[in-house]
């Protein structure tokens, strides 16, 4: 038979018998070749308002450190923290509050609240019962291991979320949040201290990250506006401890901003995906692509 034959004969499937080699291959086979198929360029300025998101996390580990130095010098008050903490914890509850107005019955908001409002008090009452055995908790281990430990925690805190998996990755970032949180109170010298610590980080790590992605189907200049009090609060608080970090931070800012934004569009060049009709399929879930 000639090629030409063999090409109109040959199919896919390997259940018939054909009357050519199991290696043929036809010419039209790569007729459905393609090259970066799903691949969509970004633009400078799109990345650099994404990057706000970013720019937040960093903030606000940022800010908890500088909270904790200046809790373990006694640079801070640890009544003013609390006092700090339950007045944001009132002021994130509110804008809360503003966002669902419309979306939910008056009724259904009444029980809400009533529900928030249980588990804040008996998170409140947790943390200050605690507080003594969170002090003791790391009393035989040694501060270079809570550093590295602390540092570890807030390594995974950095971790992007999956779109896919984002429920999973939200817990796991928050629980490593919480955890770090819980390793440096105990490097604290009294009970106090301890429990502002521990209700600064509750509110700013596992609450705080709700609000705010909430907040990011809002305006873009809301993010903006966002990322720069955060940002801002963060070398402020850090300015009067070490020069160093601060300089630090803002190199960190510029950055995540500015810097990366240019890389990725610079390496998108060479992004080279080839796709063909060997590849296996991917489902589509809930009108979504989900690679394998």
């Amino acid at each position: 038979m000639s090629p030409g034959d063999l090409d109109a004969e040959w199919e896919r499937v390997l259940w018939k018998r054909k009357s050519y080699p199991d290696n043929f291959v036809p010419q039209s086979f790569l007729s459905s070749l393609s090259k970066n198929p799903n691949f969509k360029p970004y633009t400078y300025w799109y990345l650099v308002l994404a990057s706000c998101s970013i720019n937040q996390h960093l903030a606000t580990i940022f800010t908890f450190l500088a909270v904790f130095v200046r809790l373990k010098e006694r640079y801070l008050d640890a009544r003013v923290l609390v006092w700090i903490s339950i007045g944001g914890f009132i002021v994130g509850y509110t804008i809360w509050e503003l966002l669902h107005c419309y979306v939910s019955s008056w009724a259904t908001r009444n029980i809400d609240r009533a529900k928030t409002a249980k588990s804040s008090i008996l998170v409140f009452l947790a943390l200050l019962s605690l507080s003594p055995v969170l002090r003791t908790l790391t009393a035989a281990t040694s501060s270079d291991s809570i550093w590295a430990l602390s540092a570890s925690f807030r390594l995974h805190r950095l971790r992007p979320e999956s779109h896919h998996r984002e429920r999973l990755t939200s817990v796991l970032s928050m629980n490593a949040a919480i955890s770090a949180s819980v390793v440096l109170a105990s490097r604290l010298t009294d009970d106090l201290s301890v429990f502002a610590l521990m209700l600064f980080s509750v509110p700013l790590f596992a609450l705080f990250p709700m609000l705010r992605r909430r907040l990011q189907s809002g305006s873009n200049a809301l993010q903006v506006c966002i990322t720069m009090i955060l940002c801002g609060a963060s070398v402020f608080s850090t300015a009067s401890i070490s020069s160093t970090s601060t300089y630090i931070y803002i190199a960190s800012y510029v950055f995540v901003t500015f810097i990366a934004p240019g890389v990725l569009i610079w390496a998108q060049r060479f992004k080279n995906e080839i796709r063909g009709t060997w590849d296996p399929a991917v489902p589509k879930v809930y009108g979504k692509d989900v690679s394998l």
